[in-house]
């Protein structure tokens, strides 16, 4: 197994303090302090302003980093990806999304273990981290032994990641090996609940996700939101990701997605709903008096050939809308800047107009919208006085972004994973000067590698790792 050091101490008397940078804070207001400075203490915001810092904050600080030349921004969420799918990466390239299920996930995910798990939770943290994330919304549907659950859920500790476990699950229309009645799923999500939910200063989370509606029955459905409702957790599903799980569904139910969770009496602001791309005008009304979220990737949709989500519509009836890159199976990375960046490029595409989605649209979709979906709008998402400090520093010093005459069109259209120098989660620095510093990354991935060659090979699934 591959060593993880104890993440990095907080500092919690003197503070760490911010300089010199553009503070991209994501306010009502669409603020920046540029230059400006942010004061963190323990795990909180404690000042933040613009110009040169107070030299008596200088003075105290137990460290001071300067951000010179650099954009400073709330973490973004990554609010719908599957972190188990970091080692099927490109195995299943240029299919339509059930025979990708058929051929390529469903056949390997029942051969996945707990170590293999957690050494694709962990890489995956690290991509996430490196890409700006500080937030990851895990639907994990990959049950078939136990232990991987508390896999994931370890290496999210180790990571230091703010970090929610949608606990997915079927009960129908599934490889057998996968699927779970109501109270198998309940007992199971109570127990991760007992062990994990709120872990390390609540930075660790546990809701119920059920997969996609043909997967799961009326009944299972009503029972598990029911459920989870009375633990004040949240509900998280596949919508209306191809045009034909909706068919599917109307031959079947004789409604559309969001329309069969309305007559179900599921709706409501605690729901989280991933892809959303085949909605009519009635689901998207039902979602918006609903106070549902939807959560939309529309990298995965395009290498998927799924769709185009409405994202103009949903924002005009207020609907909150938080971004996401899906799993490593069907992007192939979980890059949070490509997904700013294509979320604004396809609605231009697609509208046929220049101004259709501007850059400060997709950092707040990102930040403050992924921020709700996850349940912690009070918290992160934002860079304010009393917040959360999950903080990511973006170096704008680079012949791919230089010159800045917008820090926020160079964050959206220019910068990626590599501009990356810092990343601060619950007020610990997890990466400092573009290193990661809990665990070696090249020793992880020496072990990735051994780990996901023997999932393949067990599951007949043709990889140059097996060759």
């Amino acid at each position: 197994m591959v060593t993880v050091t104890p993440l990095p101490a907080r500092h919690d008397s003197g503070g760490l303090l911010i300089v010199n940078a553009a503070v991209v804070t994501v306010d009502d207001t669409a603020t920046i302090h540029d230059p400006g400075w942010v004061h963190v203490v323990g795990d909180t915001i404690a000042a933040v302003g613009a110009g040169a810092a107070p030299p008596a904050l200088v003075a105290q600080a137990e460290r001071v980093i300067d951000a010179d030349g650099c954009a400073l921004m709330p973490g973004m969420t990554n609010a719908h990806t599957h972190l188990f799918q970091t080692f099927f990466r490109g195995l299943a390239d240029d299919k339509p999304l059930l025979d990708w299920l058929r051929t390529c996930i469903w056949p390997g995910a029942v051969h996945l273990d707990a170590d293999a798990g957690y050494l694709a939770g962990l890489c995956g943290m690290v991509e996430n981290l490196r890409t700006g994330a500080t937030s990851v919304l895990d639907h994990h549907y990959v049950h078939v032994d136990d232990a991987i659950d508390d896999a994931v859920l370890q290496s999210a500790n180790d990571a230091g990641v703010r970090y929610m476990l949608a606990r997915g699950w079927a009960d129908r229309n599934y490889p057998p090996e996968m699927q779970e009645t109501p109270d198998q799923v309940l007992s199971h999500a109570a127990g991760l609940r007992d062990r994990w939910h709120g872990r390390d200063n609540d930075r660790i989370r546990i809701e119920v996700a059920p997969l996609l509606p043909w997967g799961c029955t009326d009944d299972a459905m009503k029972e598990t939101v029911a459920k989870t409702r009375e633990w004040g957790a949240g509900t998280h599903i596949h919508i209306a990701e191809s045009e034909e799980e909706v068919r599917l569904n109307v031959e079947e139910r004789g409604t559309r997605h969001v329309e069969w969770l309305d007559e179900l009496g599921l709706l409501g602001p605690d729901m989280q709903f991933a892809h959303s791309v085949w909605l009519d005008d009635n689901e998207l009304d039902l979602i918006a008096e609903s106070g549902a979220s939807v959560v939309s990737c529309p990298v995965s949709n395009m290498f998927l050939a799924s769709g185009v989500p409405r994202i103009l519509d949903m924002r005009s009836r207020n609907i909150n809308v938080a971004l996401a890159s899906d799993g490593p199976g069907s992007n192939n990375r979980q890059d949070m800047f490509e997904v700013l960046k294509t979320t604004v490029l396809l609605q231009k595409v697609h509208h046929l107009d220049a101004m259709a989605l501007l850059p400060g649209d997709s950092i707040e979709m990102a930040c403050r919208g992924g921020a709700k979906a996850f349940g912690t709008e009070d918290q992160t998402g934002m860079i304010g006085v009393g917040r959360k400090a999950d903080l990511v520093i973006v170096d704008l010093n680079s012949v791919f972004l230089a010159p800045v005459h917008s820090v926020e069109s160079a964050l959206v259209f220019n910068a990626s994973p590599a501009n990356v120098s810092h990343v601060v989660v619950d007020g610990r620095v997890l990466i400092d000067e573009g290193n990661v510093t809990f665990v070696d990354e090249n020793e992880l991935l020496a072990e990735s590698r051994i780990a996901a060659a023997r999932v393949f090979k067990a599951a007949g699934v043709e990889s140059r790792l097996n060759r």
